[in-house]
């Protein structure tokens, strides 16, 4: 199991480095948010809850079922157009963080992929060599 520190392995007199993990993409795209980011991000997630739609179901009733006003709710239309306006402000600004992020996450992964591909074909080599030397040992313990 790979930890957070570097390793070295030998195998048969050859020395494999494996580098220390890095952050995750979760964990950098997080910590690079900023206070809008983290507003937005906050407000999509209590709009998007059933806790938000229980609140409003219970709010509209309040406000009709008591007389607060008089139909045809002219305050509470306007009050419900404001906040519209607003939350799909910040649905927008979270939607396109979110396609920032997916972005900087389709590169890390073909950043990652060619990294892995440099590192598998490097690996190919060397175990490539490794089976050559053995049967180089092989044949030359046959010819004595």
């Amino acid at each position: 199991m790979a930890t957070r520190y570097q390793m070295l392995t030998t195998i048969k007199g050859y020395t494999v480095t494996m580098r220390p993990l890095r952050h995750t993409w979760h964990q950098m795209h997080r910590e690079s948010r900023k206070l809008g980011a983290v507003v937005a991000d906050a407000v999509t997630a209590l709009v998007g809850s059933w806790g938000f739609i229980f609140f409003h179901a219970l709010w509209f009733s309040y406000w009709i079922g008591t007389g607060v006003e008089r139909y045809p709710f002219s305050f509470l239309t306007m009050i419900v157009s404001l906040e519209a306006i607003f939350l799909s402000a910040f649905i927008l600004f979270s939607q396109n963080r979110q396609s920032e992020r997916d972005r900087a996450h389709a590169e890390m992964d073909l950043r990652t992929d060619r990294e892995s591909k440099k590192e598998i074909e490097a690996l190919q080599r060397t175990l490539n060599r490794i089976e050559q030397e053995k049967l180089d040992r092989i044949l030359e313990i046959l010819r004595k």
